[in-house]
């Protein structure tokens, strides 16, 4: 009797599966009905802002690099043990 019940459950995996995989799309489908896309100028102004921002933020931190470079060389020289 639990030879056949281990029997039947491992025949069984492959249809729940089966089943749970087709739910998953079936839903999957649905919720993307659902979704309200951006429209072209919505996609491209924000586009624009990150592109512009990613750049002032570059910038913001190369200057900050350097500034930091130069206080440390400075530090490092004026302490004799610069290059």
């Amino acid at each position: 009797m639990d030879q056949e019940k281990n029997s039947n459950a491992i025949i069984a995996r492959p249809r729940e599966w089966w089943l749970s995989t087709r739910d998953f799309f079936r839903d999957t489908n649905s919720e993307m009905k659902k979704v309200t896309w951006p429209s072209r100028p919505e996609v491209v102004g924000t586009t624009v802002v990150v592109i512009v921002s990613t750049l002032v933020f570059a910038i913001f931190l190369y200057g900050c690099d350097l500034l930091f470079f130069k206080a440390i060389d400075f530090l490092f020289h004026k302490l004799g043990a610069g290059t």
